[in-house]
């Protein structure tokens, strides 16, 4: 399948993030082809949205939640975990979803391998990218390109909506949406 064009992610965070709902996130790496459905993520709705990076403004870290959409923002949580977002919304309007569980399916070996042989491969921000090899050196990367890329997948039956996990400022917004029973959905509590 061709990676998703760059129209798909220039809409509003929230109805990319319902989109991107079985969609199949791809990486191809020196150690083979890894992909995996996409079962959960969270819309950031840029400069409007007090749980954004982009809340207070552009800055060297989120410049490229400012561009074009398409592409990747990944960044390092907590000194610790490395996640990754698509850019989404008009050019130079901030907007972002973060991926946040993903159902393997092609180089599982691989990939639990890159997490150390835990069951629990791809299951919340930090495990998906470690799961996939995705790293800082992968912020800004062009998604319609044959690196790092998205198809189209299987709509669900049925997704959940709650409010995202983790936040302390914008936690009453309903913004994380998964697949209803996917064992592959994160642990983690809304806000």
């Amino acid at each position: 399948m061709a990676a998703l064009p760059r129209s798909f992610y220039g809409r509003p965070p929230a109805e990319v993030a319902r989109a991107l709902l079985g969609a199949i996130l791809v990486h191809a790496t020196p150690d083979g082809l890894l992909s995996g459905r996409i079962v959960e993520v969270e819309a950031y709705l840029g400069e409007v949205d007090p749980g954004s990076h982009a809340f207070r403004g552009p800055t060297t870290r989120n410049a490229v939640m400012f561009g074009e959409p398409g592409r990747l923002y990944v960044y390092r949580s907590y000194g610790i975990h490395t996640c990754a977002n698509v850019v989404c919304d008009a050019d130079g309007t901030a907007g972002a979803v973060l991926l946040r569980g993903l159902e393997p399916l092609t180089g599982r070996d691989i990939m639990r391998r890159h997490r150390e042989g835990r069951e629990d491969i791809a299951n919340g921000p930090g495990r998906l990218c470690a799961a996939l090899g995705i790293t800082l050196k992968d912020n800004g990367l062009d998604l319609t390109g044959s690196r790092i890329w998205i198809e189209g997948g299987e709509r669900p039956d049925a997704i959940g909506q709650t409010t995202r996990v983790g936040l302390t400022r914008g936690r009453e917004l309903p913004l994380r949406f998964f697949v209803l029973g996917n064992p592959h959905v994160s642990r983690g509590r809304p806000s």
